[in-house]
């Protein structure tokens, strides 16, 4: 059924989390990234929210193989904290979204008026799943913090993408961690790759890791499995237990001829400041690379 005028659909889910962290989750742009999608064929590389009355805000939704891709943007009429949230979008259509408590569970209602070219069911059918990787997210056990960093580079996407991943050019731009950085296996999907580098003293470490996906020009998924130790591979272990299954993404997106590469990237407290620090000098080195 094709909506029709003054029709509504309406969307809920319960999470098991407090209201604060609930609406932190659902409000906050390095969290909306993480679950902002209804499949896995998609992704949201970048948010922006201005979360007030009058404020706007842009959510980046694109398919990870780059055939398609979409802003879902508009701006809030109403915000009242852990409560409501109104917001009118940039076709004119409104949301209302409601958080109640009820107990350790917060539940999360959303209604919506239909766009009038896609049928009812299907459109329920997204948003419901959208909520529900929101559901996903915030009860997944926690990774650690997620970092992102962008750089725009004045250079099509498929230089970009074939820089950063070629062996010679990867040396160079992430010698900024590390002088000795390189990588030994595939970028293939599903590969084994090793992040290796030495220290000081000449020993030899590292990161044991798999490419979960690897789209062209696109979107490049690293999975983080163990830690290297000499030639030692450790996938488990209290040693691991802090980055066994963390994920570090790249995607590549053209605009108007540049590249905007994000990274975002799983961290625990030790290591963040030092990502912090290290990342944009890297990108920069990349930066300079690609348009030189």
């Amino acid at each position: 059924m094709i909506a029709t005028e003054n029709a509504t659909i309406t969307v809920e889910v319960s999470v098991n989390a407090p209201i604060e962290k609930a609406w932190l989750y659902f409000t906050d742009a390095k969290h909306i990234v993480n679950w902002y999608f209804a499949t896995d064929e998609w992704h949201s590389p970048r948010a922006e929210n201005d979360l007030q009355p009058g404020g706007k805000f842009t959510t980046r939704m694109e398919a990870k193989d780059g055939s398609f891709g979409f802003d879902f943007a508009g701006s809030y009429t109403k915000v009242e904290e852990h409560s409501t949230i109104e917001m009118r979008l940039d076709d004119g259509r409104m949301v209302n979204i409601t958080f109640t408590q009820e107990g350790d569970t917060t539940h999360v209602v959303e209604t919506f008026e239909p766009e009038p070219t896609h049928p009812i069911d299907i459109q329920s059918a997204g948003w419901q799943a959208i909520l529900n990787n929101f559901k996903k997210y915030i009860e997944a056990p926690p990774k650690g913090e997620k970092l992102t960093f962008e750089a725009t580079i004045d250079a099509p996407v498929e230089k970009v993408y074939a820089t950063m991943l070629d062996e010679q050019h990867y040396q160079t731009w992430t010698a900024a961690f590390n002088p000795s950085s390189c990588f030994q296996g595939s970028w293939e999907k599903g590969s084994k790759i090793l992040f290796i580098g030495t220290d000081e003293q000449g020993n030899k470490g590292g990161m044991v890791s798999r490419i979960k996906e690897n789209i062209p020009n696109s979107f490049v998924s690293i999975e983080h499995l163990g830690i290297l130790q000499g030639e030692q591979e450790i996938i488990s272990g209290p040693e691991v237990e802090s980055w066994a299954g963390a994920l570090e993404n790249y995607s590549f997106t053209e605009q108007d001829g540049k590249t905007l590469l994000s990274i975002e990237m799983d961290s625990n407290e030790e290591f963040k400041q030092y990502f912090q620090d290290t990342w944009p000098k890297a990108l920069n080195i990349l930066k300079t690379i690609c348009e030189g």
